[in-house]
């Protein structure tokens, strides 16, 4: 294990270094969760986590600071670390660090024996014209490095000036750290669709990535060289990236902070036009979802949404305002936080305006 990774005598368990490397990762401002163990695959927590079909809407782990949904659980918090990896936490649990939150870019190359596909998958949308001799291509290190120079630049595999993690299979992640204001997106060098080179994943939002320093059965996840810090990302590889389809839509955002959408700030606005309790108490659940625009995921957005209806019903059920004012109200907030989720909100709105019905808010506390 790397210095910086290494563990003291009392940490030698596995359970010790992993808490080790969930404290190492967090101190970098990267978000941990657990992976099962022995496994580089998200772990499970309660029972419906682990039964088919089973989404995170609605799921009560999260809410009750429990690991489950992968990088949606991730968290900085020093004490649900402790809990996760340390005494009565998990035995074997890895870690897998989110990139997103985390402002990562992990270039993840793979080297398994598959035939080639299509010669129009292994570079996509770059020709390869069928005159080209494609013997001895082979793996993921092999298209990359062919887009590489064909961009006149060093293979990122070389790069010895960021983060570099060799795989249990052979493989290798390579680390790099997002500019501000660029969104990147995760994709997998095999899909037909996003993908920057055959057999070359790109860990991004929505992603997570193996911690340098898990160990599995099969091996260890061990740092090359002497950087242990992700490296700006490459233009060359940033032009590449969104070329291929992996930046999404940038949000404006000031140098004070992310600012919600037009329609989440208006919602806002209107719920705080008054000075009584109950204006103010919906004006701060609203904030709450509103805030959820900023991030994509890991925000806790059903959770919020269902709490700021479970607050509207209750102030409608005291006649504070109207239900269809509510609902209308918490309508447009969501479609304007989360577009295109419409159908999942609208459950999530008339769940929690039928729950706060039940109790009407007043001054001082429910009913």
């Amino acid at each position: 294990m790397a210095a910086e990774l290494r563990v003291s005598r009392s940490e030698q368990s596995f359970s010790g270094r992993a808490l080790a490397t969930a404290r190492w990762c967090a101190g970098r401002g990267w978000p941990v969760h657990p992976l099962t163990a022995g496994r580089k695959t998200p772990a499970g927590n309660c029972e419906a986590c682990r039964a088919p079909g089973h989404t995170y809407d609605g799921c009560t782990c999260l809410r009750d600071g429990r690991w489950c949904h992968g990088f949606r659980a991730a968290t900085l918090d020093p004490g649900r670390i402790e809990r996760w990896w340390g005494t009565g936490g998990g035995d074997g649990l890895g870690v897998g660090v989110s990139c997103g939150p985390a402002g990562l870019v992990v270039i993840d190359v793979d080297a398994h024996a598959q035939p080639l596909p299509d010669r129009s998958r292994l570079l996509p949308g770059i020709p390869i014209a069928e005159s080209v001799d494609l013997a001895g291509l082979a793996d993921g290190f092999h298209t990359l490095g062919v887009l590489a120079a064909l961009r006149g630049a060093a293979h990122p595999a070389t790069d010895a000036g960021t983060l570099r993690v060799r795989t249990p299979s052979g493989g290798l992640h390579v680390w790099y750290r997002a500019h501000p204001g660029h969104r990147w997106q995760s994709s997998a060098g095999s899909s037909s669709g996003r993908a920057l080179a055959w057999q070359v994943d790109i860990r991004a939002h929505g992603g997570y990535i193996v911690a340098p320093g898990t160990r599995t059965p099969h091996g260890s996840y061990t740092p090359l060289g002497a950087a242990r810090a992700p490296a700006p990302l490459p233009d060359w590889l940033a032009a590449e990236l969104e070329r291929t389809g992996h930046l999404a839509p940038a949000r404006r955002t000031p140098l004070c902070g992310p600012v919600p959408p037009p329609r989440a700030r208006l919602a806002v606005a209107a719920a705080g036009g008054g000075h009584s309790a109950a204006s103010k108490a919906l004006e701060r659940v609203l904030s709450e979802v509103a805030s959820c625009a900023a991030l994509s995921e890991g925000a806790a957005f059903s959770e919020k949404l269902n709490r700021a209806a479970y607050t509207a019903g209750g102030l409608a059920a005291a006649g504070h305002l109207s239900r269809a004012e509510a609902e209308q109200r918490l309508t447009e907030l969501a479609a304007d936080v989360r577009p295109g989720q419409e159908r999942r909100c609208e459950a999530i709105i008339r769940s929690g305006l039928r729950a706060g019905e039940r109790r009407p808010l007043v001054l001082g506390g429910r009913t």
